[in-house]
C-alpha cells in the first residue's frame, strides 16, 4: 500500500480539522437559535393565556422587555450571521495550524450580538413609550393606523436607500473585513464582530420596527422577516430583492393610509 506523501497527509489532517470546526461553529449556533426560538414561543404562550396584559411599570418590566427583544433578535440575526462567524473560525483553526493563536469564535460572535443588543435596549425603550402611551395593543403591535403606516413607509423607502445598499453589501461580504479591517487580539476580534454587526443593523433596523405592526411576538411574523433577512444577505439577486420588498411596504402603507 503506497503511502500519503507528509505533505499531502498534512493537507488532508488540515481539511478535516477544518471540517470538524466548521461542524461545532455550526451545531452551536443551531443550539442557541433553537434554545432562542424556544424562548420565544413560551413566551408568546404564556402571553396568550394571559390574555389582555396592562402596561408594566418600572425597571423590572424594562429589563423583561430588553431580554424579550435580544432573544428575538439573536434567533432572527444569527442564522444570516453564520457564514461570517464559520470563517471566522476557519481563520481561527488556519492560523492555529501555522502556529498563531487568534481569540475564540465566542468573541467575535459576542462582539456581532452586542451590536444587536445595542439596537435591542432601542426598541425595548420604544416599546415601553408606546405602552405608556396607551399606543400599544395587548397583542403587542401599534394601535395608532398613522404611525403604522408611517413604519410601513419609513421601511419601504430605507430599502432603496444608498445607506441600505452599503451595509448589505458589508455584511454580504465578511471576507472584506477580515482581510481589510483585520484587528489583532481578544480586543480586536470583539470589535470586528461588533462592527460586522453594526453593518447588519445598518441593513436591517427598519425591517425589525416592522415587529410594532405586525406585533412583537407575533412568531410568525418574526420568522417571515428573519427568513427575508436570510434571503437578502445570503442568497443571489439582493438589490432586486429589497428593491422588491420596498415596492411591497411602500405600497402596503398607502393602502393602510387610504
Amino acid at each position: 500500500m503506497v503511502g500519503l506523501a507528509p505533505g499531502a497527509a498534512l493537507d488532508r489532517g488540515i481539511a478535516a480539522a477544518l471540517a470538524k470546526d466548521r461542524r461545532i461553529v455550526i451545531a452551536s449556533l443551531v443550539v442557541v437559535i433553537a434554545l432562542a426560538w424556544l424562548y420565544l414561543w413560551r413566551s408568546a404562550a404564556a402571553m396568550a393565556d394571559m390574555g389582555a396584559m396592562a402596561p408594566m411599570g418600572g425597571a423590572g418590566a424594562l429589563g423583561l422587555t430588553l431580554a424579550m427583544w435580544s432573544v428575538m433578535m439573536t434567533g432572527m440575526m444569527l442564522p444570516s450571521a453564520a457564514p461570517a462567524i464559520v470563517l471566522y473560525g476557519t481563520l481561527v483553526r488556519r492560523n492555529a495550524e501555522r502556529g498563531t493563536v487568534l481569540p475564540a469564535v465566542w468573541v467575535f460572535t459576542s462582539g456581532y450580538l452586542a451590536a444587536w443588543i445595542a439596537f435591542s435596549a432601542v426598541a425595548a425603550l420604544a416599546q415601553v413609550a408606546l405602552e405608556h402611551a396607551m399606543l400599544m395593543t395587548p397583542q403587542l403591535s401599534v394601535a395608532s393606523k398613522g404611525l403604522s403606516g408611517a413604519v410601513l413607509l419609513a421601511a419601504g423607502v430605507y430599502q432603496w436607500l444608498p445607506a441600505k445598499d452599503v451595509c448589505l453589501r458589508k455584511c454580504r461580504n465578511p471576507l472584506e473585513l477580515f482581510t481589510v479591517r483585520w484587528r489583532a487580539g481578544a480586543r480586536g476580534a470583539f470589535r470586528m464582530g461588533l462592527e460586522h454587526g453594526l453593518y447588519c443593523v445598518g441593513c436591517c433596523w427598519t425591517l425589525m420596527l416592522l415587529l410594532f405592526v405586525a406585533g412583537v411576538m407575533n412568531l410568525l411574523w418574526v420568522a417571515l422577516i428573519a427568513a427575508f433577512i436570510f434571503i437578502e444577505k445570503l442568497l443571489p439577486g439582493a438589490r432586486y430583492t429589497s428593491s422588491i420588498a420596498g415596492l411591497a411596504l411602500v405600497g402596503s402603507a398607502v393602502f393602510l393610509l387610504l
